[in-house]
């Protein structure tokens, strides 16, 4: 696929990019060629092809919460810059 020097401008504009002159020639020519792999896709057979959100059948797997007891409260709250009723005082967040 062919596209001219004002769309690759019209397009650099859009994305904020300053291209120098000397380096049109080589953006066209890439652009040129990732047109040309996009038609290559589209051209590709699909019919009786399932649907897919991945190449495997992975998932998470997540563990219960447990809640456990720290041994040593004290000494996880002496490297805590703010302490308060046992527990670690944090700022704010809303």
């Amino acid at each position: 696929m062919e596209v001219s020097r004002e769309e690759l401008l019209h397009i650099a504009n859009l994305a904020r990019l300053r291209l120098k002159d000397e380096e049109i020639n080589n953006y066209l020519k890439n652009l040129e060629e990732i047109l040309d792999f996009a038609e290559v896709l589209n051209e590709a057979p699909i019919e009786n092809l399932e649907e897919m959100t991945g190449i495997n059948e992975n998932y998470n797997v997540f563990r219960e919460d447990e809640v456990k007891e720290f041994e040593d409260k004290e000494a996880l709250l002496q490297n805590a810059p703010e302490q308060e009723r046992g527990m670690l005082k944090i700022p704010k967040v809303m």
